[in-house]
């Protein structure tokens, strides 16, 4: 049976316009996915451009593999974007013209219960994005100290009752193993108020904040964005797409850092503090979905998309 991808990019047009791409240039999709963005990226490259698709999900990239199959500019890789540059080099590929980072998790890995991303059905508790390494969520669950569960529900979740769902998950696992998104929910459903339960499904927000813990996805992001900045050739532009608040900041905190800024007196002439500029930040505010693309595709309603073109100060 083939692999169903179901995937519905985010701010695709948005983000196309943003990458200012050019037909002979060289392009990462550092977030390959089904191939949604990029498949948009490699219409508008020429047979002497190129596109590098990195992935830490081994089916993402089965996906997009089937779906850019026509396309002989293609370099596939089975990675972590976070490694951007240890990726390039290995190419021998010194600089690129535009990277695209679309954060998060994508819908088929909702929707393939098997990987136990879904708080619906029931599963084994993996959410792993790369499958054949690293901790799974099973063993979070299961090995943390109630006070850490505890602290990542509450700052990846925003978890109100991340207290509670903790103490249960110690009191559960204390009589057996918890192994299964089922159990998991039953636990999180017992922990929250019937009447708190109200605004979507209560298991949402541990799901989300476990995901995270799982896959490391913010601690390494604000380095990355600075490695990503440095890999880029002059007016190169780096699109970063975002569905949490963590991670917005810290690309934007990464972003201002690399656009710098003088610290002159506003009465000299010139400016005499030598301060280092990567760049600079393209939007003040982030790009959001149009209210109609938010009603098509529930996914971008929380979707923000930033963006640092390259042009060193000197």
């Amino acid at each position: 049976m083939p692999i169903e991808f179901k995937h519905e990019p985010v701010l695709l047009k948005e983000c196309i316009q943003e990458l200012n791409i050019k037909s002979e240039g060289i392009y990462v999709d550092g977030t390959l996915g089904g191939a949604g963005h990029s498949s948009e990226i490699i219409k508008k490259l020429s047979t002497n451009g190129k596109l590098i698709g990195i992935d830490k999900d081994s089916e993402a990239l089965k996906v997009a593999k089937e779906k850019l199959k026509n396309y002989t500019n293609v370099t596939y890789i089975h990675g972590n974007h976070d490694n951007i540059q240890t990726i390039l080099e290995e190419l021998s590929i010194p600089k690129v013209d535009g990277i695209l980072l679309d954060l998060g998790v994508s819908s088929y890995q909702l929707d393939e219960r098997s990987r136990g991303f879904s708080y619906m059905g029931d599963a084994t508790l993996d959410m792993r994005m790369d499958t054949s390494s690293g901790i799974t969520a099973k063993e979070i669950i299961n090995t943390y100290t109630q006070e850490k569960l505890a602290e990542i529900l509450w700052e990846y979740g925003e978890e109100k009752f991340s207290k509670q769902i903790a103490k249960n998950i110690c009191k559960a696992r204390n009589i057996k193993p918890i192994e299964t998104t089922k159990q998991l929910v039953e636990i999180i459903e017992n922990s929250i108020p019937k009447a708190k339960q109200k605004e979507g499904h209560p298991a949402k927000r541990t799901f989300q904040a476990i995901r995270i813990e799982v896959n490391n996805e913010i601690e390494p992001l604000y380095q990355t964005i600075i490695n990503s900045v440095h890999c880029l050739n002059q007016n190169g532009r780096l699109v970063v797409i975002t569905f949490h608040s963590l991670e917005d900041r810290a690309v934007k905190n990464a972003m201002l850092d690399l656009q710098g800024k003088c610290t002159c007196p506003p009465d000299l002439p010139y400016c005499i503090c030598g301060y280092e500029s990567w760049g600079k930040v393209i939007n003040k505010k982030p790009i959001i979905a149009s209210k109609q693309e938010q009603e098509k595709n529930a996914r971008s309603k929380s979707a923000k998309v930033r963006v640092f073109e390259r042009c060193d100060k000197n």
